[in-house]
């Protein structure tokens, strides 16, 4: 874990930062160390986390989860992909079908909806292949979602790549545990 970057208390974020994440703190009760370490560059963190909110806005809970914990178990962030499971069953997802979307296999689970497999695909190719020869799948998605739902998915991979590459760099351990813990060793 790098300790080059020092961990600020939310007192020291910006002003900015600390009114955009205080409801988050309180409702979790800490500071994710995600912040601590991103809070150096408040003016790239603000709107960071303002995009986050209007992707909520742009898709539904299930696309946004799905997308999330699909791309948080294929970049291997387990600090987000923690997050992610229990946001995904406090918002009445079951279980099942986090473990589902954690599988990467959308075709082999019928607990994802058409719907959910096709967005799965193409999330899987688009990260996988870097954007590149995904056109069939994107269109596809298209298709089913609409185009307003499909650029918002885009900007969905761009966010979560983003985290993930911040905590991999970072090495930050999950602040939570997978809700699987102890169940598969995860």
């Amino acid at each position: 874990m790098s300790r080059q970057i020092s961990r600020l208390s939310f007192e020291e974020l910006s002003n900015e930062a600390q009114a955009l994440l205080s409801a988050r703190v309180e409702r979790l009760g800490y500071l994710g160390e995600f912040f601590r370490c991103t809070g150096h560059q408040p003016a790239i963190l603000v709107p960071f986390m303002q995009m986050t909110e209007n992707l909520k806005k742009a898709l539904p809970d299930k696309i946004t989860e799905l997308g999330a914990l699909t791309i948080a178990s294929l970049a291997t962030n387990n600090y987000e992909r923690h997050q992610h499971e229990r946001l995904s069953v406090r918002l009445g997802f079951e279980p099942e079908w986090v473990a589902a979307v954690e599988a990467l296999d959308p075709d082999a689970h019928p607990l994802l909806s058409e719907t959910e497999q096709a967005v799965q695909r193409f999330l899987i190719a688009a990260v996988r292949q870097h954007g590149r020869n995904v056109a069939v799948e994107f269109e596809s998605v298209v298709d089913i979602i609409g185009a307003d739902q499909a650029i918002a998915l885009l900007f969905l991979i761009g966010r979560y790549l983003t985290h993930a590459l911040i905590v991999n760099t970072l090495e930050l351990a999950p602040p939570v545990p997978s809700i699987f813990a102890g169940v598969d060793g995860q």
